[in-house]
């Protein structure tokens, strides 16, 4: 459900085909009921408020097992909701900003869970940091701005070096800044 010049779009369709998966190409999410291929969706990638939506329509096909759902905050009761479709065996909130590939961090949000899902672990190569004003890091449980490095991160702006500049930090607690 991502546009083909979007940077998530070569996850979805290169990591599906390279598994052996078959990709199928929608105009919009929504429109997930009326592909002629709908009844072979196995997987779901796509932001919290289409998932909502598709909720509400009740098309999400029973072919689906897997939900990722990230570019916006994951409320709770949609994760639930979507368990509770009874063919949904895992949901996964994702969490990337522009700056890292894709997705810098992920969790599989328990099923019967009653508390709001948190953005999840680094992925594999990926460091996350939760910082102070001193760029130290914050005891757990305060708050704090998030810090990301690896090999996900970019370089920097392209042709905006004063942006690069103050956004892109060597990374202190890694033997690679």
């Amino acid at each position: 459900s991502t546009s083909i010049c979007f940077d998530l779009s070569v996850y979805e369709i290169f990591v599906t085909l390279a598994y052996g998966g078959k990709v199928i190409l929608a105009d919009n999410a929504l429109h997930l009921p009326s592909l002629p291929a709908g009844n072979e969706v196995t997987l779901i990638n796509t932001v919290p408020s289409a998932a909502k939506e598709l909720v509400r329509m009740n098309a999400i096909p029973s072919t689906v097992r897997v939900v990722n759902l990230a570019g916006e905050p994951l409320p709770n009761t949609l994760a639930q909701s979507l368990y509770a479709l009874g063919h949904v065996e895992k949901v996964f909130n994702l969490y990337g900003p522009s700056e890292d590939t894709t997705y810098s961090t992920y969790v599989q949000v328990t099923k019967g869970a009653t508390s709001e899902p948190t953005i999840g672990r680094p992925l594999s190569n990926t460091q996350a940091y939760i910082l102070d004003a001193n760029l130290q890091p914050v005891p757990l449980g305060l708050p704090g701005e998030l810090y990301l490095g690896g090999e996900g991160l970019a370089r920097g702006y392209l042709n905006r070096p004063e942006l690069t500049a103050e956004r892109f930090l060597s990374n202190p607690f890694h033997t690679d800044p």
